[in-house]
This record gives C-alpha cells, sequence and structure tokens, in this order.
C-alpha cells in the first residue's frame, strides 16, 4: 500500500480530501471528510467507474456535504464524510482491493465510518471490516444491520406521507400516482410500503433484472420506458430514487407531479433549481431529509444494532420533514433553504461545544 496525500479542501468548505491509490490491488479511491462538528464523520463508499478523477473528486465532494447535513437532521450525533472507489466493480472489485481499503480507513484514526452505497454491498463491508474497526452497514451474521435499503425506504415513504399531508391535507397517498425512478435496493422496499397505502405505482429502471422483477412481483406496477417518459407522465409524485442530478431544466419543465420525493441524493442539478420547483408549485421534500433511514440504521450498529429503535428513530423523519415545510412556508423560502437553514444551525450550536474543556 502506497503513500497517500491530502488535497487542500479549504475551497469546498471541507476539512479533509484524502486519496489513495495501491496499484497491485488496483485501488483508487477518495475520502472526503466535510464536517466532524458533531462527530465523527459517516457516509457510505461509491464503487463506481467514473470518467474521470475530477468526476470522482466532485462526486465525492457534493456526497460528503450532504452527509453532514443529513446527519445532521437525522439527529444523529456524527459529522459528513462520503468515498468513492474509481473503477468499474464489476472488473476491479476484490477481497484485497477491498481490504487495502480498509486499511486506508484505519490510518484516519476513527475521523470517518464508511458504510454500503452504489456499487458496495453488506458482503463487501464485512471485508473492509477485516483491517478496520470504523465499519458499519455489516452484515447480521458480524453483529451489523444487514441492507441498510430497508430503512432509506422506509424515511422515504414517511417523507412522502409528511409531504402529501402539506400539499392535499392528509398523511397518505391512498389513490395517488406516483412515479419511481430507479428500482434498486430502494425503490423495490419503496414500491411496497406504496402500494400498501393504496397508491398506484408507476416505474422504470435502466436494468433489465429489475424491470423484469417488479413484472413477477408487482404485476399492478405499470412500467414505461425511461426516466424521460416517467417525468412527463401523468403522475402525482416524483420519486427520484436512482444516481443524483435527476431534477435539472429539462426535466422541472416537464415535469407534471406536484411533489418530488425520492431516495436519490443530490437530486438538484444546480443551485436555483428548488426555486424554479417552488415557483411551478412543485413541493420538494429535500432529499437528504427524507432518506436518512439508511444512515439512521447503520448508525445505530456503532452503540449495538436494535432494529425497532433504528425503525422508531426512521419513522421521525416523518416529523422533521413536516417541521421543515412549515418552516418553509413560515420563512418564505424552497424547503431546501429551510431544510439546509436548520441543519446548519445544528451543526453551529452543538459544534460550538467542542470548546468546552472537559477536565
Amino acid at each position: 500500500m502506497g503513500v497517500f496525500s491530502s488535497t487542500d479542501a479549504t475551497a469546498t468548505g471541507h476539512e479533509q480530501v484524502v486519496f489513495c491509490q495501491d496499484k497491485p490491488t488496483g485501488l483508487k479511491a477518495i475520502i472526503g471528510i466535510y464536517s466532524t462538528a458533531l462527530g465523527p464523520a459517516l457516509g457510505g463508499t461509491r464503487f463506481y467507474p467514473y470518467e474521470s478523477e475530477e468526476a470522482a473528486l466532485h462526486d465525492v465532494l457534493e456526497l460528503s456535504r450532504g452527509m453532514a447535513y443529513k446527519n445532521a437532521l437525522a439527529d444523529l450525533d456524527l459529522g459528513g464524510g462520503k468515498a468513492v472507489i474509481w473503477g468499474d466493480p464489476e472488473q476491479i472489485k476484490s477481497e484485497a482491493l477491498l481490504r487495502a481499503y480498509g486499511r486506508f480507513i484505519q490510518s484516519l484514526g476513527g475521523r470517518y465510518y464508511t458504510a454500503c452505497d452504489v456499487g458496495t454491498y453488506v458482503s463487501d463491508m464485512d471485508i473492509v471490516a477485516r483491517e478496520t474497526r470504523y465499519v458499519t452497514g455489516r452484515s447480521v451474521e458480524h453483529g451489523g444491520a444487514g441492507d441498510s435499503s430497508v430503512l432509506t425506504a422506509w424515511g422515504v415513504f414517511q417523507g412522502m406521507r409528511a409531504a402529501a399531508e402539506h400539499q392535499w391535507g392528509s398523511p397518505t397517498l391512498a389513490g395517488r400516482r406516483v412515479g419511481i425512478a430507479g428500482l434498486g435496493k430502494v425503490g423495490k422496499h419503496l414500491t411496497k410500503h406504496l402500494l400498501d397505502d393504496g397508491a398506484a405505482v408507476v416505474a422504470t429502471d435502466v436494468n433489465d433484472r429489475a424491470r423484469g422483477w417488479v413484472r413477477n412481483t408487482y404485476p399492478q406496477v405499470d412500467l414505461v420506458t425511461d426516466a424521460a417518459e416517467l417525468v412527463g407522465a401523468d403522475i402525482d409524485v416524483y420519486a427520484p430514487c436512482a444516481l443524483g442530478g435527476a431534477l435539472n431544466d429539462e426535466t422541472v419543465a416537464v415535469l407534471r407531479a406536484k411533489i418530488v420525493a425520492g431516495a436519490a441524493n443530490n437530486q438538484l442539478a444546480h443551485p436555483g433549481i428548488e426555486k424554479v420547483l417552488a415557483d411551478r408549485g412543485v413541493l420538494y421534500a429535500p432529499d437528504y431529509v427524507i432518506n436518512a433511514g439508511g444512515v439512521i440504521q447503520v448508525a445505530d450498529e456503532i452503540e449495538g444494532f436494535n432494529f425497532e429503535r433504528a425503525k422508531l428513530r426512521a419513522t421521525r423523519i416523518f416529523d422533521t420533514t413536516r417541521e421543515i415545510l412549515r418552516l418553509a412556508d413560515a420563512e418564505g423560502v424552497p424547503p431546501a433553504v429551510a431544510a439546509d437553514r436548520l441543519a446548519e444551525r445544528r451543526m453551529a450550536e452543538i459544534g460550538r461545544l467542542r470548546s468546552i474543556r472537559l477536565g
């Protein structure tokens, strides 16, 4: 394993950004620590074939900042971080690479805890944990929480219920038509919650196996060709559950839904989109607020995992979303701005306590 360096992250507001490379295993990774004001940074590891190192760096900077805000509003005593491994997991993922990555995490001395994300799974975290203790999202066999998408989907459903109450007066999706873009780990669970609640679901996914799964499991779900068709469809709620940037100038211009509430991170393609949504009368439930169920689930491992306790915490996403939407109306700002203000307030107020000397 080689010697790695940190980049000056002051321009982005990050406390630390660390690059790593282990040539024998093919490991190229970046860990971004945005803030440890509330505690050690926690965020998953994304394993993805980025087009360039610049693209990988941009993703880790955006995602780690989002995790700081997400953890703050999830009422966790944890800061925000994220990691990316640059490469195709189908081609280069191996035990040796994951263990090399684990040693890299261990070298940070507990400033960063990792977990699963796109391209990484519970079994991967078990391997990473053979080299570091700063891992969550492990298998039940190893004392972990298992698949964090379970409570991610539950939290998104709670946030969607709160948005429905704010928009239509009742905290239910019964009788509403919900469009899900992405039928991966989270989208599958979310589909069940919505159908159980009495919603109609229309969905799409780029993966043939995912589309086949929903056809066989929930034949009542309508499938459309792609996300572009879904956005323009006659739906009440749009739920982006794949990669970020789903809400851009083109999609927002044709969006027919009155609520956007999904699991994907960084849904707003650029600053200002939140105002365009508000101006069009579309209620946006901030992604990092309602998709926090997964981080709540894996964070619970740190004190010894209890599923019912974690689910109770994730259920409170309903109350947090409701409060943010209330504040947005009271302050005359989009919900995304109200959520940012609330998160920043908690990081500043609780982070200040670190200056009080103990002993």
